[in-house]
């Protein structure tokens, strides 16, 4: 039986290039154009699992993403890392004298702009998705007009590579993570990494306390986000990853928690992906 996965973007996208590294085959793809697509389709249990990006490595959070997964009730079952290859890509023939437009995600675009100062007479478009783009360049025949996408998106759809690798920094990663509507129970002993959220009560040093029962009980924090909370102006919920040794570990520090913190919650128990 196939697992159906939602993915935001389409096939050739990066997204599309996660689920081929973390489920390996049979899969069927839901293509979702906006994350918020993404939640129904897992809400409306249309899909089994959705993958969805939350940080990268150079533009950081994808800050509206973990609202997304809190107020749904999403839970995180796993998560990838997928190194980022930019690439412009082309109808087959053109040379970059020959483009006056490309067009990609925001954050692909900016990722690439160093590359890009080098071309003033290309304009830079934003697009929902990058393998968007290089589908519509393929379908329409568009001349005179690019995509900034992974080398998945030129095989699928026949366009010829005329600049590897443009992002500034070679080192680009993006962090994926693995939802589905129920908490997968895995095993205490495989588990290793936490996504948890919490809210805090508005006196000095709160933070710094918790922090200190995370250290106490050997909890190795890995990432801290906080949002606003919108009904309280100035007060934040603060979204924490955390990865330990021992599930027993981060089970006491849990119990510890949820008496120092006001709505505490666990939004993910799983093993933590290869960086």
């Amino acid at each position: 039986m196939e697992t159906k996965i939602a993915i935001q973007g389409i096939k050739g996208s990066f997204h599309h290039q996660v689920a081929l590294n973390y489920f390996q085959s049979n899969i069927e793809l839901e293509e979702c154009l906006s994350f918020p697509d993404l939640v129904k389709s897992l809400k409306k249990n249309q899909v089994h699992k959705g993958i969805m990006a939350l940080e990268n490595s150079i533009a950081g959070s994808i800050i509206p993403n973990y609202a997304l997964i809190d107020q749904n009730n999403l839970h995180i079952i796993g998560e990838c890392y997928l190194d980022i290859h930019m690439n412009l890509m082309v109808l087959k023939g053109q040379k970059i004298e020959d483009i006056t437009e490309v067009h990609s995600h925001p954050i692909a675009l900016l990722q690439c702009a160093v590359f890009f100062s080098q071309y003033p007479h290309i304009k830079l478009v934003e697009s929902v998705d990058t393998a968007e783009t290089a589908q519509r360049i393929q379908e329409q025949q568009l001349k005179g007009i690019g995509a900034v996408a992974a080398p998945i998106a030129a095989e699928m759809y026949g366009l010829e590579i005329i600049a590897a690798g443009i992002h500034t920094i070679k080192s680009n990663k993006t962090r994926f993570v693995i939802l589905k509507n129920e908490n997968k129970e895995f095993p205490k002993e495989k588990i290793n990494k936490a996504s948890i959220k919490f809210e805090l009560e508005d006196f000095p040093g709160a933070l710094a306390a918790v922090l200190n029962i995370m250290n106490t009980c050997q909890l190795n924090l890995t990432k801290i986000q906080s949002l606003p909370i919108i009904e309280t102006p100035f007060q934040y919920s603060f979204f924490v990853d955390v990865i330990f040794e021992k599930y027993e570990y981060y089970e006491k520090a849990k119990e510890i928690l949820e008496l120092m913190t006001t709505h505490f919650k666990v939004l993910g128990e799983y093993r933590k992906g290869e960086q």
